[in-house]
């Protein structure tokens, strides 16, 4: 029977056999935010669905793809798309790629998403930086049997975002002259976009954006001791205008408008990176 264990090392011993790089920064890139891996050179391509025990996603605006190489003096390793909690995958299977960037080297985690705002300071363009989150999908990629091979029962959550990498990313805007916020991030398990009573409640106790992923890949980042950087690209605000539709075509087209600054802020921060 394969283990949970066993179907990571399946996963990275694939990819390992098909490339010479050793990625030691992973990026997980949010709706609209894809063509950034798009960049990277010398690059090795996994299509998920060829990558043994990989779950495939399904989302439109997901290219579903791993893109592996070389982008401004780090070696990287970059999901273009990701797997949703909504597409009725497990939590331990839309975290699974976390866990194969660990096997494959990967040391920093740098996450992004398309995500509603509920500050009312940000705006659809706006590029957070998130500080801390609020869990409120209801469900925890750790629960069930710890595996200490992969990390300890009980992980520490007060510095899931590394406040040096934190640090370095409000530098780097500022250096570039990129307007950011930091703020909390929350998340629900979608696939529907909050009601405005969720929104007025997700504002009271201190969220600032909100989104339906980013959370749990946190999490499993934290319990396998990656340093996390955490950007979110604000592409709806329901907290001001609740009486406007929000769309997924909406939330991609706004993306692709943020998409010059976030690829400038994300190439700007790689550089930097020690």
């Amino acid at each position: 029977m394969t283990t949970y264990f066993d179907s990571i090392q399946n996963s990275a011993q694939y990819i390992q056999s098909k490339t010479n790089h050793i990625p030691k920064v992973g990026l997980i890139l949010g709706s609209g935010l894809g063509s950034l891996a798009n960049e990277i050179q010398n690059a090795d391509i996994f299509p998920y669905s060829e990558i043994p025990d990989f779950p495939v996603s399904t989302v439109k605006g997901h290219a579903g793809q791993l893109v592996i190489g070389e982008l401004d003096g780090q070696v990287v390793v970059a999901m273009q798309g990701r797997l949703h909690y909504y597409e009725g995958y497990t939590m331990k299977q839309i975290t699974f790629p976390v866990r194969v960037f660990k096997a494959l080297g990967v040391e920093t985690l740098i996450v992004t998403n398309a995500s509603g705002g509920i500050n009312p300071l940000l705006y659809p363009g706006a590029l957070m930086f998130i500080k801390d989150h609020i869990n409120f999908m209801g469900n925890n990629p750790l629960i069930g049997p710890n595996d200490e091979r992969l990390g300890t029962r009980f992980p520490d959550m007060l510095h899931a975002y590394d406040k040096g990498l934190l640090k370095l990313g409000q530098n780097v805007a500022k250096k570039l002259d990129i307007r950011t916020f930091t703020g909390v991030h929350s998340a629900v398990t979608g696939p529907t976009f909050e009601t405005a009573a969720e929104i007025k409640m997700l504002s009271i106790l201190g969220a600032d954006t909100i989104g339906m992923s980013t959370i749990p890949e946190v999490i499993v980042a934290a319990h396998a001791q990656l340093k996390v950087l955490g950007v979110s690209a604000i592409t709806d605000m329901a907290m001001i205008n609740p009486d406007i539709p929000v769309t997924h075509e909406e939330v991609i087209k706004v993306a692709n408008e943020i998409k010059p600054r976030f690829i400038k802020l994300i190439r700007g921060i790689l550089k930097e990176l020690n």
